[in-house]
């Protein structure tokens, strides 16, 4: 798998608030993979995660938002939590980003909360997808079909419910970035 992958670009998109393992383990399973990892930010060269039940660590942001664009990476990941996908799914800019992902169908994966932005991007209606529990409605609203399952693949599309599912959700992620682009990914 690593041979398929390395050297290959993957943009983590988050603001304050992501949940701290949902972006440190995808990140760790992705570097161990030889996958350039870059933690790009609407909110500067800081962010604060989210721990569970508290504030957790401050991550450096690798690229501003503004200062960056999908056509330097090869797949886009978007870490939950509750206030990281509030504050994405509110910005114009970060949602053209997510947008561009899916125009130049590339795979892009979403865990927890995360799915919110997709909604807000335009991109869940007609698609299968997975989120945290409290999200379900929100997709079914926005005409994704949802299933309670640990991690659910659509066209390039990798969506988990949780931290528990991160090994599945990590597994995907590999996999959707080895296949590359997806025809059928748009937005």
């Amino acid at each position: 798998m690593s041979t398929s992958v390395q050297g290959k670009t993957v943009a983590i998109l988050a603001a304050d608030g992501f949940e701290e393992s949902e972006l440190a383990s995808p990140r760790e399973a992705l570097t161990s993979a030889e996958v350039n990892v870059e933690i790009v930010s609407p909110n500067g060269w800081q962010i604060t995660a989210w721990a569970k039940t508290n504030w957790g660590q401050e991550y450096t942001v690798d690229k501003t938002l503004e200062d960056t664009n999908s056509d330097d990476y090869d797949m886009l990941i978007l870490p939950g939590g509750l206030f990281n996908p509030d504050t994405l799914r509110t910005d114009p800019a970060a949602l053209e980003f997510i947008r561009d992902f899916f125009r130049q169908h590339k795979p892009v994966a979403a865990i927890c909360h995360a799915p919110w932005v997709l909604i807000s991007a335009g991109v869940a209606n007609d698609r299968d997808l997975t989120s945290y529990p409290s999200v379900k409605d929100d997709l079914i609203n926005a005409g994704a079909r949802w299933h309670d399952r640990s991690v659910v693949v659509d066209k390039g599309l990798v969506t988990s419910r949780s931290p528990d599912d991160l090994e599945d959700f990590n597994t995907k992620v590999l996999e959707e970035l080895a296949e590359g682009k997806h025809k059928r990914q748009v937005a």
